[in-house]
């Protein structure tokens, strides 16, 4: 009843909102709405539909020695822009082109700020920007964001281990965790919680909150301080001292902070504050709203940044067999790879840690039994590019000379490490790392790192991100996850925020029963189907095969299908799908379609509706789990088949499997 008071209070006041200071922005189809109160404080409020998703919820910037952004505001000008329309070029993304509709509206506040909101179809954001000369500091931000009554929430907390639970020790953190799902009003208050978050409202309404264009900013954090239907944002505060020491020394960790939270030396916009609404699941594997609110590319030629997919050592510790030399960290070994990749058509090799000197932090200093230049050059031969893995510190205390040197060698791009934090000298690395590869072509892998906010569009050599619980957890003896329902889960929320380092790939599969970590010849839980299914769901320009060359040699047609997979798209097209439980998708790339699915541990059969594919006669290569996958996960069946006239498709999964399906044009002598 309180909702729909509010509701109708905040309407009448918008018929006279030149006075009363409240407007209403509705999205380009009419079902969102963004209601926006400056009377006093701001407040926005976001509806779909009949449907309070967002109660009126605070925001302001508080300023050190000058009045704070929001409170007792003063509106001083409003511009209403409606169907403001652009075709964004998107390479290497899901989709070749996104189509950009919004409405917005822009307020601007006595006190040389302003405030601007967008309402999409599929969600809205809004942004604080500062028309302020002089440079000042961010004290803090408050971004509330108050949900109706008995709202569930899928909560990605920052995992911290062996250790006391501080605040400060929670700023330092690997963005890796599954998700925990319950009543909101049950979220641990001593808890900080990454982006993206999920929420389910009680009219099953998701509302995913995230963030974009961070640039020059830290990353937000969620918390519920009070255990209601609240979530708070939390900043890092700016680092004041800093102390080289972490993992193998590769880290710089923040020892003292400033009491603020971000340096502004010139007027800008800040980041974009999203909140995604959607009524079904399957919306959320098309959004592509981070990507549309980032700053466009800096990059005018991308012509030699090359996705693709890379044979990688950690994952299966160099465990080389039947070969006739010591494998490891030597040129031989790599050599190995090389020759592997290119006869199966993969761009790419991964040199992972270890053929820097350790603890020397210092990149061009290359272990004794790798010959660098040497393997470059053989690489080249074979049509075959290397990534260097690199320790954050060892990157960023010599950047230049290291994106110089590798580049006048060869290298393609590294694999940065480590990072492990979001505050804004962190954020300011990722920029100045990846304007200083493109200046050297070079492409990036950001691996220990915060979730992606855009910055795959302003610098596209930025191909992957971690912050992904992904395959490397499946090596560890003292964690105990039930990866399989992670898998089926984190394309709703995390992916929504751009390309995933999951390192997908094993060949050595296990049902439920029969999986163990074990670090050193590592498997994977599920089905052989769900590792080839994992190419196509998940986004990844740059596709780690995560298991030893001489495994996949052994599985000739697993490994073959994996090489045909693109690793971006032209169109992506979300079939029915379900949080927690299954996952469809399809992919078109050229003439080629991909279809992909994951299941939940749960037995499952799916009936495909194919009538969005055109009407020319199609031919299909499909993996399915086989009749004993439950059992043996490695179990499946490779047929090829003619799509039928009614365009459908039946397809049974086993608990924890998948299936894959290329469907081509069929070729008619």
């Amino acid at each position: 009843m309180r909702q729909k008071i509010f509701l109708i209070i905040f309407l009448l006041a918008n018929s006279a909102w030149a006075q009363k200071g409240s407007f209403t922005l509705a999205s380009p189809d009419g079902r969102l709405k963004a209601l926006i109160n400056t009377d006093k404080r701001i407040d926005i409020c976001v509806l779909q539909e009949k449907d309070t998703v967002l109660r009126p919820s605070t925001i302001k910037m508080d300023i050190v020695g000058k009045p704070s952004f929001g409170t007792n505001p003063k509106v001083v000008k409003s511009i209403f822009s409606k169907n403001k329309r652009q075709k964004i070029e998107s390479p290497f993304y899901k989709k070749s082109t996104i189509s950009d509709t919004y409405n917005e509206v822009s307020l601007s506040f006595k006190g040389n700020y302003s405030l601007t909101v967008r309402a999409y179809n599929e969600g809205v954001a809004y942004h604080f920007s500062s028309s302020l000369k002089e440079p000042f500091l961010v004290k803090n931000e408050t971004a509330d964001f108050i949900f109706p009554d008995d709202a569930n929430a899928y909560i990605p907390y920052v995992k911290v281990r062996g250790a006391e639970l501080t605040m400060e020790r929670q700023f330092n953190n690997s963005f890796e965790n599954t998700y925990t799902y319950g009543k909101l009003t049950a979220m641990d208050t001593n808890r900080l919680a990454f982006l993206p978050l999920l929420i389910e409202t009680k009219s099953k309404r998701k509302v995913l909150i995230t963030e974009a264009d961070l640039e020059a900013y830290p990353g937000m954090y969620l918390r519920n301080i009070d255990r209601k239907n609240k979530l708070s944002a939390v900043f890092a505060p700016y680092p004041k001292t800093l102390e080289h020491g972490g993992y193998n020394k590769l880290q710089l960790l923040v020892k003292e902070r400033e009491p603020y939270i971000a340096k502004v030396s010139s007027p800008r916009n800040f980041p974009w504050r999203i909140i995604s609404v959607v009524k079904n699941d399957a919306e959320l594997l098309d959004n592509d709203m981070v990507y549309k609110l980032a700053s466009p590319s800096k990059i005018d030629d991308v012509s030699w940044i090359k996705p693709g997919k890379a044979a990688w050592d950690w994952w299966n510790a160099w465990n080389l067999y039947g070969v006739d030399f010591r494998a490891g960290i030597n040129t031989e070994t790599y050599k190995y790879y090389i020759d592997f990749a290119s006869k199966k058509g993969l761009e790419y090799v991964v040199i992972d840690e270890g053929w820097a000197v350790n603890l020397k932090f210092d990149l061009k200093q290359v272990v004794s039994a790798i010959n660098l230049p040497e393997l470059i050059n053989y690489a080249k031969q074979k049509n075959v590019g290397i990534i260097l893995w690199a320790g954050y510190y060892a990157f960023e205390k010599d950047m230049e000379e290291v994106c110089r040197h590798y580049s006048a060698l060869g290298v393609k791009g590294f694999k940065v490490d480590f990072m492990d934090r979001d505050d804004q000298l962190m954020v300011d690395f990722y920029y100045k790392a990846a304007k200083t590869a493109a200046k050297y072509k070079l492409i990036l892998n950001l691996h220990g790192a915060y979730k992606p906010t855009g910055l795959q569009r302003t610098y596209p050599n930025v191909l992957n991100f971690e912050g992904i619980h992904g395959m490397e957890q499946m090596k560890w003896v003292d964690i105990k996850t039930d990866q399989v329902t992670y898998d089926v889960t984190f394309p709703f929320i995390r992916m929504v925020a751009g390309p995933v380092d999951y390192t997908q790939g094993a060949m050595r599969n296990a049902s439920k029963n029969n999986y163990r970590a074990v670090s050193q010849e590592a498997m994977s839980q599920g089905t052989r189907c769900r590792q080839l299914a994992s190419y196509i769901v998940f986004d990844a320009p740059l596709a780690m095969l995560c298991d030893n060359p001489v495994n996949y040699e052994k599985e000739e047609e697993s490994i073959s299908f994996i090489s045909k997979i693109p690793t971006f798209w032209d169109q992506t097209f979300p079939l029915e799908s379900k949080i927690g439980e299954y996952i469809v998708i399809a992919r078109k790339k050229g003439d080629d379609w991909f279809i992909g699915g994951l299941n939940n541990w749960n037995k499952r059969s799916i009936n495909l509706d194919l009538s969005f594919l055109n009407k020319d006669a199609k031919e299909v290569e499909i993996f399915v789990d086989g009749i004993n996958a439950d059992r043996v996960a490695r179990d499946y069946k490779r047929k090829k088949i003619q799509l039928s006239e009614n365009r459908t498709l039946k397809v049974d999964m086993a608990p924890g499997g998948g299936f894959a399906i290329k469907i081509s044009t069929l070729k008619v002598n």
